[in-house]
């Protein structure tokens, strides 16, 4: 195509390299994504239906699964489009809202597993003012903001790439991605470049900081306390934990291979690991907090196991 202020659609490349693995990926994914919503939407009724659970480390886990839904919803039917597809253009406004739907979706993501340490934090290190702290009003006002924020500051950083002129408009990429399109511009990005840094130490590095902050915190005030109330610290804690590294390992993976020439990649793991940021969290999340924590589980293996037997 020529000069990209003429062009309407991007080509994502990566799809071109998976051939006759299409029909059986398809399948594969549609699977994947009816677990995603499935095992999600189980967890957000579980939450929603019991009351013993309208508590702030619930809600949170509810949210965590809500943005579950939202960014799989976002990615994965146009995904198994592509599969069954000869061609893979996507048109400028598709490729921006597929943009602003993953990346927001990792950084509520982010968010609401800060809040969720926040939460922890403040029930093993502040016990007598938790109610206070984490009152109903206090959890909703944490909600919004974990949603507005990275909303407004994302909106801004994808508006100035959308202004760049682009000299192609290939993405090596199987969705698109802010940085892909940067890489397409005729122009310099240094002031893109410079937004994008910003933006990174918004959306990534503060809260990860802070998390590791709340943990460390949590850590030391379990050091000082009985073995068995650092077990029962340790079993509330740890689905949070390892929902954190998750993140933090698959959205790592994503950032460096944005930067990788995939021609240099073996194809099927190129697709892997661009999967990865998308597909892992959503899975493993309401398997964590539906297995690992005793209240969700017991409420959940009543209604499905129980309930069925009557």
């Amino acid at each position: 195509m020529e000069n990209s202020s003429l062009s309407f659609y991007f080509n994502l490349t990566v799809f071109m390299k998976i051939g006759h693995y299409s029909y059986l990926a398809f399948v594969f994914v549609l699977l994947l994504y009816g677990f995603i919503l499935s095992a999600n939407l189980i967890i957000i009724l579980t939450v929603l239906r019991e009351k013993t659970l309208h508590q702030p480390m619930y809600i949170f886990i509810a949210l965590l699964c809500v943005n579950s839904l939202y960014g799989s919803t976002g990615f994965f039917p146009r995904f198994l489009t592509d599969l069954l597809s000869d061609r893979h253009l996507i048109s400028r406004s598709a490729c921006f809202t597929q943009i602003f739907v993953i990346y927001t979706y990792g950084s509520y993501e982010i968010n609401i597993l800060g809040i969720m340490a926040y939460d922890r934090y403040i029930a093993v290190c502040q016990p007598l003012h938790y109610h206070r702290k984490m009152s109903s009003k206090n959890v909703v006002k944490l909600s919004v903001l974990a949603w507005i924020f990275p909303t407004c500051y994302l909106t801004i950083s994808i508006i100035m790439t959308i202004r760049l002129p682009l000299c192609g408009n290939n993405i090596q990429k199987i969705y698109c991605a802010s940085w892909n399109i940067v890489k397409l511009s005729c122009v310099s990005t240094a002031v893109n470049n410079i937004a994008a840094m910003l933006v990174a130490i918004m959306v990534a590095f503060l809260p990860f900081g802070f998390i590791l902050y709340t943990y460390i915190q949590i850590v030391i005030a379990c050091w000082k306390k009985s073995t068995v109330v650092r077990g029962k610290v340790l079993q509330s804690c740890f689905p949070h934990v390892v929902s954190f590294m998750v993140y933090s390992v698959t959205s790592f993976s994503d950032t460096v291979l944005s930067r990788q020439n995939l021609d240099d990649i073996n194809p099927f793991v190129a697709v892997i690991l661009s999967l990865e940021f998308i597909t892992i969290p959503p899975v493993l999340n309401p398997l964590i907090y539906g297995l690992k924590l005793p209240e969700i589980k017991r409420h959940i293996f009543r209604k499905l196991f129980f309930k069925n037997a009557s």
